[in-house]
């Protein structure tokens, strides 16, 4: 009699147990609880671990079975998208040399060197030739491989960027390639079992991309392009991206006269008097609230010599993206946050354990060194400005102070309307000072967030070199994701800098250091809106928030009067006083997207009203200028959307 199979258990997410056989893969573990299920599978997590549906299963274990509505499942959707995509190309192009090609959020893309520069008119035809690599249905296969398998392969095949990326891989590290047909390529994984599953995708643009992102590297050409499991739900995301150009802030800025950007510095932007006013609002917004919560506003110089930027571990993690400059044989640095400057202001005297917690507030500028292939728009820049605090605290005051540092996220996000996640983004690779204080500095973190009733996720090795941090990510009205506050816990700058508070024994103790900033860069957070908005700012926030429309020459008087009694509710107002039609004027002001504006002729003038047009809802017919001048002065004074 044959002995019986060994036998394996597998633990599913609802906590279930199935005895399966050795060997069995995830697919065949889907097929066994449901065709849906197997259908809809694109991936796994095998122990925690990411891996293909046709990965043999071992040993015991937990597994969940991924879909395209996890985001691990996405990923692993468009990798191989990808792929697929790289493949076509190399049909086209047998010559092309492939670099890398990631998943991005809402996409993918591959960097490749090709024979000539492609453009938007090429893709149609890698289209096609995908679709008949999807038809043809092609297993994909994953082949471990020793290093010189790998060297000797992509020689063969004469893919000079694979081979560099080679030969930067540590020797001791484990190899794969995946295979689809005749077309290879180095990658970790994990992919679709078949080129077949891939059932709706979207090639959406061509750059050009430095190899490295180093200018004096190889220029390649960037290819974009997005998957979807089924045409409607692609379609819906093709007319969501027409709808993000419509509301690009690179185009509405300049349109709506906010700012512009220029070659002579790139990566500054110029602000003009609308952005500027637009600006100056959000940090009276950002200062007011502060002040509310005991902070104390500070400045530092933005030039330093680099001694102290030695000292607070910038040099070393950070040095790239700095602007350096040398006078009379000094080195100096422009600085690129605020943290080191603060220190030395909590240094400069004696501090008690009664000063504790010392909030300390900067809106300074700072400049970061961003490779100008980087750049975009208001969204990546080389000079901006936080709404940056430093909080010195002792070691049992770390979660209360957080506790309060997200009651000011939620006054800020809650204002705009804007919901968030939070990331708890845990010790990287490259970091200061000793594990031990690094997993009590995440403990206090998850503690706080915890105690608050947060919900938060992990973001393994995503942490600052100096301390675990919360990243939050808004969503805005497209229901896109933006990385924007970041909250930092950091034990090692207090040790760098020798900062200490006397306790009530007299004994000194080394303080503990929460970095934060709510809106971050302004420049990038003042880009989030105008594309949250699509430019339409609620009232409170617009930079012309009424402009007074006269039928005719004759009407400029109480126009005048209009314009007046507005600003003395302190509205920003002005009166279109030109020689034009007043169907002109009032399209002029819906495309420059004031809130509000009011027609004033003969019977406005004798019974001293306005009729009110809203750039959101239309006409609101006659009401009396008193009337109106409160109603909205009030809506300003407490931030709120525009009243009826």
């Amino acid at each position: 009699m044959l002995d019986e199979p060994a036998r394996i258990v597998v633990e599913l997410p609802d906590g279930s147990k199935r005895e399966v056989p050795r060997g069995i893969t995830p697919l065949e573990v889907a097929q066994q609880i449901g065709p849906r299920l197997a259908r809809d599978a694109v991936a796994a997590r095998w122990n925690g671990q990411i891996v293909d549906l046709n990965r043999p299963l071992e040993e015991d274990g937990r597994l969940e079975i991924l879909t395209f509505a996890d985001e691990a499942g996405r990923e692993v959707y468009r990798h191989s998208t990808a792929h697929l995509m790289a493949q076509a190309v190399k049909r086209l192009w047998p010559e092309a040399q492939l670099a890398v090609g990631p998943p991005l959020e809402d996409g993918f893309f591959y960097d490749i060197e090709t024979p000539r520069p492609l453009s938007t008119d090429d893709l149609e035809a890698i289209e096609k030739e995908m679709a008949r690599i999807v038809a043809e249905d092609l297993p994909i296969r994953r082949r471990p491989v020793s290093r010189q398998e790998a060297l000797d392969l992509f020689r063969a095949r004469g893919e000079r960027y694979k081979i560099e990326i080679i030969e930067a891989i540590p020797e001791d590290e484990p190899l794969t390639v995946y295979e689809q047909g005749e077309f290879v390529d180095l990658c970790r994984g994990p992919h679709l079992p078949s080129t077949g599953r891939i059932k709706a995708f979207k090639l959406t643009g061509v750059a050009g991309a430095y190899w490295k992102g180093d200018e004096t590297g190889p220029m390649l050409t960037r290819i974009y392009g997005t998957s979807f499991p089924s045409a409607k739900e692609l379609e819906e995301h093709l007319e969501r991206l027409e709808e993000a150009k419509r509301r690009d802030h690179r185009k509405l800025g300049p349109e709506l006269d906010l700012f512009h950007f220029e070659e002579i510095a790139p990566g500054y932007a110029f602000w003009h008097p609308k952005g500027a006013t637009v600006y100056g609002l959000l940090e009276r917004f950002s200062r007011e609230l502060q002040a509310r919560y005991g902070y104390q506003e500070v400045r530092t110089p933005e030039i330093l010599k680099v001694d102290l930027w030695h000292r607070s571990g910038h040099w070393e993690h950070y040095r790239e993206n700095m602007f350096l400059i040398e006078r009379e044989g000094a080195q100096f640095g422009v600085k690129p946050m605020n943290c080191p400057g603060h220190c030395l202001i909590y240094r400069s005297r004696i501090r008690s354990y009664r000063d504790l917690p010392l909030r300390l507030a900067e809106y300074g500028r700072l400049a970061r060194f961003e490779r100008s292939g980087t750049l975009h728009g208001l969204l990546r820049v080389r000079g901006f400005e936080q709404d940056d605090a430093h909080l010195f605290v002792r070691e049992d005051q770390i979660e209360e102070e957080i506790g309060r540092v997200l009651e000011l996220v939620d006054a800020i996000y809650g204002t705009f309307d804007m919901r968030y996640e939070i990331k708890l983004a845990t010790r990287p690779d490259k970091f200061m000072g000793e594990p031990a204080l690094w997993e009590r500095a995440e403990a206090a973190l998850a503690r706080a967030l915890e105690a608050a009733g947060r919900q938060y996720s992990l973001a393994p090795g995503d942490g600052a070199f100096y301390g675990p941090k919360l990243d939050f990510y808004v969503i805005d009205s497209l229901g896109r994701k933006w990385q924007t506050a970041t909250v930092q816990l950091d034990f090692q700058m207090p040790i760098r800098f020798d900062l200490t508070y006397v306790d009530a024994s007299g004994q000194e103790q080394r303080p503990v250091m929460i970095h934060r900033a709510i809106m971050g860069s302004l420049e990038r957070f003042i880009g989030i809106l105008i594309e949250h908005y699509a430019g339409a700012f609620p009232v409170w926030l617009a930079p012309v928030q009424v402009r007074v429309l006269p039928v005719s020459d004759r009407h400029h008087d109480y126009a005048r009067r209009v314009e007046e009694r507005l600003r003395a509710e302190g509205l920003r107002v002005e009166v279109d006083a030109r020689d034009e039609k007043l169907g002109y004027k009032i399209r002029q002001a819906q495309v420059e997207k004031v809130p509000y504006m009011l027609v004033v002729g003969d019977r406005e003038a004798q019974e001293g009203t306005v009729a009110v047009r809203s750039r959101d809802r239309g006409d609101l017919g006659s009401q009396p200028l008193e009337a109106f001048a409160r109603q909205v002065a009030a809506a300003v004074a407490e931030r709120r959307g525009n009243p009826a």
